[in-house]
């Protein structure tokens, strides 16, 4: 089959391992093409992986580390000028760190990687996007964000206490689903469409990877959560399902959710604006 049969094209960061590797699969097999953004490679033993990636149906864009700006743009560059359009982006790249960590920008990595860089992507491949069938931008958010008590643009970018999951990790996931809540009616303007959307409790633990998860969820991960599969097809559902016609809302197990500190959200968009703006675009 060619690419110009496969007519819609979805962009998905961190697409090689996890939530991201299955959406990958179910879109490919659902006929559709896939740009993958990745610090690393897909599988070799997956078959029908490898056989997307010889016919172009699957097409790989690396960086060495998607929160550092200079390298990131540079794989951005590369997409714009190679890929004609895009249907749905899928800002899905992301985990949760061991310890306290910050990025080559001086700010804390998971706001970097999960809150500002999404916010990046989305402003780099605007014009691909607008060029795009179904205009969708589908950000990966995460339940964890509900257990935030306290939220100021100062504490997401340089916290001075570090909890595995529930700190950082949940501070920037409500960030992102905050700044898409706020991003959303000027976007609407502009014909595109954003949510941000919970893949639920999915067990993407990988061997030989610290993954930053307290010690009593990985035994739990393991017994009692679901297949990457079924955050695949949250993304999947929050993207093309009953919520398609609506922006800028969060969705958690299908089903529109309220967001807390949503007197925060302007805040959040403009300072990553600003650092879009004043750094991004300068570096």
């Amino acid at each position: 089959m060619s690419t110009q049969q496969r007519e819609n094209i979805a962009l998905i960061t961190g697409a090689n391992a996890g939530i991201g590797l299955e959406l990958t699969r179910k879109l490919l097999a659902e006929d559709w093409q896939v740009v993958a953004l990745n610090r690393s490679g897909f599988p070799a033993d997956d078959e029908n992986i490898q056989k997307a990636i010889k016919n172009g149906w699957l097409r790989i864009y690396k960086t060495t580390d998607l929160a550092d700006f200079p390298s990131l743009r540079g794989t951005l560059e590369e997409i714009k000028g190679k890929e004609q359009r895009i249907d749905i982006l899928f800002n899905n790249a992301g985990g949760s760190f061991p310890e306290l960590s910050y990025s080559t920008q001086g700010r804390e990595k998971h706001y970097e990687l999960m809150t500002v860089v999404p916010y990046i992507i989305l402003m780099e491949l605007k014009d691909s996007l607008q060029k795009g069938r179904l205009k969708t931008v589908i950000n990966t958010s995460s339940s964890a964000l509900k257990f935030t008590k306290e939220f100021t643009i100062e504490i997401l970018e340089r916290p001075t206490t570090f909890r595995k999951l529930l700190g950082p990790y949940a501070t920037s996931k409500l960030a992102l689903s905050l700044w898409t809540q706020a991003a959303a009616p000027q976007l609407a303007n502009e014909g595109i469409m954003i949510r941000s959307v919970d893949p639920g409790s999915n067990n993407t633990l990988r061997k030989g990877k610290n993954s930053g998860l307290p010690l009593i969820v990985k035994p739990l991960m393991k017994l009692f959560f679901s297949p990457p599969t079924h955050g695949a097809d949250q993304l999947y559902e929050g993207a093309l399902g009953e919520h398609r016609g609506e922006t800028g809302v969060f969705l958690r197990k299908g089903q529109v959710a309220d967001l807390k500190f949503k007197d925060q959200a302007r805040n959040v968009l403009e300072r990553i604006n600003d650092i879009y703006e004043n750094e991004y675009l300068r570096c």
